[in-house]
């Protein structure tokens, strides 16, 4: 059975950093890429953030390029969501998924992790 489990969340003042984790079980990081996304209060989830891919590569939007970095820990089955320089307006829930295909969209992916909330106050 594959499961993700993002956690990590939390909440941080403007300017703060967080790091996600998405420790991922009955999949191998080899067959699956991993992104993460998030949905915003009111708003439709976007799409991916970043993602880290099966041949070890990463690449995240031009959205929170620069701010958001993608890491992956293979011994550990986890993926790391770097977040610095917060600002109010990334305040989400925040999920990882896992496709086979390398997607941008949430549709692409084949499994999905519930969600871990992230709040940045001004």
């Amino acid at each position: 059975e594959v499961q993700l489990q993002a956690s990590g969340g939390g909440l941080v003042q403007a300017g703060g950093s967080l790091r996600l984790s998405c420790a991922a079980s009955g999949l191998s990081f080899d067959d699956y890429n991993i992104g993460w996304f998030r949905q915003a209060p009111g708003k439709e989830r976007e799409g991916v953030l970043c993602m880290s891919s099966t041949d070890g590569s990463s690449i995240c939007a031009n959205a929170v390029a620069g701010r958001f970095t993608i890491s992956s820990d293979n011994a550990r089955h986890t993926v790391y969501l770097q977040m610095n320089s917060l600002k109010p307006e990334d305040t989400a829930v925040y999920y990882c998924a896992a496709g086979v295909v390398l997607g941008t969209s949430w549709d692409d992916m084949n499994y999905w992790g519930k969600g871990t909330q992230v709040t940045v106050s001004s």
